[in-house]
């Protein structure tokens, strides 16, 4: 039972889906690289790469057309052709600086971050800080800075991203999940606990319940998290769930999740908690029904994980012919995921 859920997975899909979005927003894009925009948007990644080539064969702007070829070897996990893409659209400039060279950079070095290229994308960040010092670079500088073993660079980038947007508390939880990932949780933890030392007047309940979450302080999170939905907050409902997961009480944790899909928008993310629930208490019919109505959400950064957890189900409901035919299709999509081919090894022998 695997959530698949990787922040570091999460923070480069959402990266990529709001540039996605700013670049169907640039002006000059001929009929084929928008119909390949389109593919890109659907995760038809094959079939935007096949309209990206008749678009340079209609002399339409090469610059958009290498952009838009990265992003679908993104998507297809070919992270050495997506880099050298952004490299070649990178190279269509015509040497003044502008949004889109930033949004290329950003992309190529998210690339060179999926591919392991760390140092290549300390560079680009470099680059990208010299002319435009953004808090995200500095953010995403100190995560490249992490996976090259430079704790002491990347929290001179953290403390300098706080330093900028101190109130930001979605941004302060991302640092904390940074650095518990690479193994410094005590350090993150220093983090969540000035913040609530401060006594920031800006800190809702909703943001104080999340800290309490991360800190292992799951009854003090229940409390202001239950406060913070009682002041209307529908984002409490998912971190309140959790936190009641993690005591142990998974039906009241479900109870929230359907609470919150009877009440709100159909939500992937709250559907896929609400499945990982049902398969705690046994209850893999309904743990596979929740997860295949997420994936009718469309959520492409929740594409992979719904995915994998679906397959996951129908092990646990012994239909072990079909969750092989589902991690085949799985593994064509995402190939670059070696559990699940561990997985698929498994599933192979039944």
């Amino acid at each position: 039972m695997n959530q698949r859920k990787s922040w570091i997975k999460y923070l480069y899909t959402g990266m990529c889906l709001v540039l996605l979005g700013l670049f169907t927003g640039c002006g000059g894009t001929g009929g084929r690289i928008a119909n390949a925009t389109q593919l890109i948007q659907a995760l038809d990644y094959e079939g935007a790469l096949t309209e990206l080539a008749a678009a340079e064969e209609a002399g339409e702007n090469q610059r958009l057309i290498e952009r838009a070829r990265g992003i679908a070897y993104m998507g297809l996990t070919d992270y050495g052709q997506a880099a050298d893409a952004f490299l070649k659209s990178l190279a269509q400039s015509n040497g003044f600086v502008q949004n889109i060279d930033f949004d290329t950079n950003y992309y190529l070095a998210a690339a060179y971050t999926k591919d392991g290229r760390y140092s290549e994308a300390e560079a680009t960040y470099n680059a990208i800080i010299a002319l435009r010092p953004e808090a995200d670079a500095y953010f995403l500088r100190g995560n490249a800075r992490m996976n090259l073993g430079d704790f002491q660079g990347a929290k001179e980038d953290f403390n300098r991203v706080l330093s900028m947007d101190s109130g930001n508390y979605d941004r302060l939880i991302e640092i904390y999940e940074i650095l518990a990932y690479f193994g410094y949780r005590e350090d993150g933890q220093e983090y969540l606990q000035t913040a609530l030392s401060a006594g920031d007047k800006k800190m809702d309940n909703y943001s104080r319940g999340r800290i309490y979450y991360y800190q292992g302080e799951y009854q003090k999170a229940c409390l202001a998290l239950e406060e913070a939905r009682g002041e209307g907050s529908a984002e409490s409902y998912l971190y309140l769930g959790r936190a009641y997961e993690a005591t142990g009480d998974f039906n009241y944790a479900a109870s929230l999740y359907s609470s919150y899909l009877a009440q709100y928008e159909e939500n992937a993310e709250v559907y896929n908690q609400l499945g990982l629930c049902e398969m705690a208490k046994g209850e893999f019919a309904e743990a596979l029904a929740a997860f295949q109505a997420g994936m009718q959400m469309g959520n492409s950064a929740m594409m992979q994980t719904l995915s994998f957890n679906e397959i996951a189900a129908y092990e646990y409901l012994g239909e072990f012919e079909r969750a092989y035919v589902l991690m085949n299709n799985y593994l064509q999509n995402y190939p670059d995921d070696q559990q699940a081919r561990r997985e698929y090894d498994f599933l192979s022998t039944r």
